[in-house]
């Protein structure tokens, strides 16, 4: 073996790196203070062939190797590390399950358009209750005629909002764990796909990170990547391909850190000459270029394998698990060769520095690779106590709440219903606060959520405040993307927490970071046109409806026409008590090796499993579908009957 880059390799590193260092270091410092995705340099490069580096010519591709597109990512992250996760999460994600599992017709229609540049992908999985285990999934594709009706959210996803192609995970078949969940093509502009918060991060914020929304979308059944119940699968796979492109994009970080901090070092004088001739920044740079040449052909070894049809998922998860663990490593010590210029923002150092963590977290935790990697050493380990059940329903973000929405009769008629469950609840609205109450000392609050469109509604919200007697709040983008509100108003687990009695949430689609931010509210009422908006699985009470129509009739309903008398200080209410539908399963039994529930009423069909069928009647010969464990090696989880 010869570990030694052809040059046709380097010559494409070179002319990467050209671009890079030409339309993307200009403006790096820019695109990660202003949290902005280039749009204009990523067509560039589209355009010249690179956001299809490694698929075939026939299909709009450059036709090159793996290897080529892991040069790609890393030369992109070496600059900047936002801009090396949009090629990653394209072609990784958003491109590569089209091309191995999609049939002809969606390869000419989706796969050409992505190959070429002319359109950027993206791949939806992650959900509030569905991270590293992606079996926990509770988007649904219900099939109705010629078409699959999808609803429910995705979060953290890559290119989210400006890519136009997405391949989307959904459930559609429930109760009968991965099994069930299958994956569509999805097409940003069709009816109920929305897009809630761009996330506002930590590093990489160049790339567009969103929330996917999904409102009785219809998907063409056409559109159905690969068969029913094949999603699991599907994703997987894109996952192990997938962990060689952050691998490389932390090389790259880890790259342009260490040559940053060997250039400063020759600079930079101390004692009368270059720190570079201080034996403890020569050994610190010395441990640098080790680890990065060793990460170097941990990530290039795996791309060479997948590109020889070779097993490659434990190289690809040792390739990703050390890459990024060095990546933190190396960017740590040139910081710190930096010295206190390092710490300032607008140093290459520091914003590298924040970039580094996110390569542990996602495409599986770095703790989730050692399972990978594990798992292909010793094989799945039997577990033998505390074993969890799949498939059972999860709490909503703020806990049990009423979930009451509200749909009888006319808007009005709504408005009245839900004034009325508040006064029964103990709200009174003769009295109120000021509007500018700090949220964590208010007793209630009139949140704006995006949903409300532009800044002259926000004349809606705080009316309805000042007829609720309640302060002004609002979701994160409301407050620092338009502006709207100062940043001090915006609730959520990043800004202001929410204790008091009652929230109110206009227009607001409900992330995950702003429900934990009032998941101690006593009462939280939504409204939003958005019937499947997370909100209201985490809500007391809900409207969905327009908010131009809405917002004024709750502000007459509540206004007595007299001035509020000053609150007496706050008495915390207390939370309805409700429980939680858990209807007593019968005759379900657990593997003791990987947590897989037989559940009577779904059988086994693969194993050709009549539905009904009791555990007792199953063949001694029956193993476990998802991980091969005898029937022998199950226990009870309920009583059979």
């Amino acid at each position: 073996m010869f570990y030694k880059t052809s040059q046709e390799h380097e010559e494409l590193r070179a002319e990467i790196r050209e671009w890079v260092e030409r339309e993307i270091k200009p403006i790096a410092f820019m695109l990660d203070k202003n949290n902005e995705f280039p749009r204009e340099q990523i067509k560039d490069f589209g355009k010249r062939g690179f956001l299809g580096l490694p698929y075939p010519v026939e299909y709009g591709g450059m036709g090159k190797d793996i290897l080529s597109y892991a040069i790609g990512v890393e030369e992109l992250s070496r600059v900047d590390g936002g801009t090396g996760v949009i090629l990653s999460a394209h072609v990784s994600l958003g491109t590569f399950p089209i091309f191995a599992f999609g049939n002809e017709e969606q390869k000419k229609k989706y796969l050409v358009p992505l190959a070429k540049g002319e359109k950027l992908g993206a791949f939806g999985l992650t959900e509030p209750n569905a991270g590293s285990d992606a079996g926990g999934t509770e988007t649904t594709a219900e099939l109705v005629g010629d078409h699959y009706i999808l609803n429910g959210e995705k979060i953290f996803i890559t290119n989210g909002g400006e890519a136009e192609t997405y391949v989307v995970f959904a459930v559609t078949t429930p109760g009968i764990g991965t099994k069930g969940i299958s994956a569509f093509i999805v097409e940003k502009g069709w009816d109920g796909f929305t897009f809630g918060d761009h996330y506002d991060k930590l590093g990489i914020r160049s790339s567009a990170t969103a929330q996917l929304l999904f409102n009785n979308v219809k998907v063409p059944k056409e559109n159905l990547l690969g068969k029913e119940g094949q999603g699991f699968k599907i994703a997987m796979a894109t996952l192990d391909g997938g962990r060689i492109g952050i691998a490389a994009q932390a090389l790259g970080i880890a790259q342009g850190a260490y040559e940053a901090a060997v250039e400063y070092a020759k600079d930079r004088e101390q004692f009368n000459a270059p720190i570079a001739a201080l034996q403890a920044i020569q050994f610190k740079i010395a441990e640098m270029a080790t680890k990065i040449r060793a990460a170097r052909f941990l990530v290039y070894s795996a791309a060479e394998l997948k590109e020889h049809h070779e097993p490659y998922g434990m190289e690809a998860a040792m390739a990703k698990k050390y890459a990024s663990d060095i990546c933190l490593e190396v960017v740590n010590d040139a910081l710190q060769i930096f010295g206190g210029n390092g710490y300032l923002k607008g140093m290459e150092v520091e914003r590298a520095y924040r970039d580094a963590k996110i390569c542990t977290i996602y495409e599986g935790t770095n703790e989730i690779q050692n399972v990978v990697i594990s798992s292909y050493i010793l094989g799945k380990a039997a577990k033998t106590a505390g074993v969890p059940i799949r498939g059972k329903k999860k709490s909503a973000v703020t806990g049990p709440r009423k979930k009451m929405i509200l749909n009888e009769g006319s808007a009005e008629d709504r408005v009245n219903q839900l004034v009325e469950c508040l006064k029964v609840d103990g709200h009174d609205f003769t009295v109120g606060i000021d509007i500018n109450t700090p949220i964590i000392e208010a007793e209630r609050v009139v949140s704006a959520g995006k949903g409300i469109g532009s800044k002259e509604n926000m004349k809606l919200v705080t009316d309805l405040a000042g007829a609720a007697g309640a302060a002004l709040g609002s979701s994160r983008p409301v407050a620092e993307q338009l502006m709207y509100v100062p940043l001090n108003r915006y609730v959520g687990m990043s800004g202001q927490k929410f204790t008091g009695n009652l929230y109110i949430a206009c227009g607001i689609s409900g992330a995950v970071q702003h429900l934990k931010g009032i998941k101690d509210a006593a009462t939280i009422v939504a409204i939003n046109t958005n019937a499947n908006a997370p909100i209201f699985k985490n809500a007391d009470y809900g409207i969905v409806g327009d908010l131009n129509e809405i917002l004024p009739l709750l502000t007459k309903a509540l206004d007595d026409g007299n001035p509020k008398k000053p609150a007496p200080p706050m008495v915390k209410m207390k939370r309805a008590v409700v429980e939680e539908p858990n209807p007593a399963p019968v005759g379900r039994y657990v593997c003791l090796g990987c947590g897989y529930e037989y559940i009577p009423e779904n059988g086994d069909e693969d194993a050709e499993i009549a539905p009904g069928t009791k555990y007792s009647e199953l063949p001694e010969e029956w193993i476990c579908p998802e991980c091969g464990e005898e029937k022998a090696n199950f226990i009870p989880s309920s009583k059979e009957v």
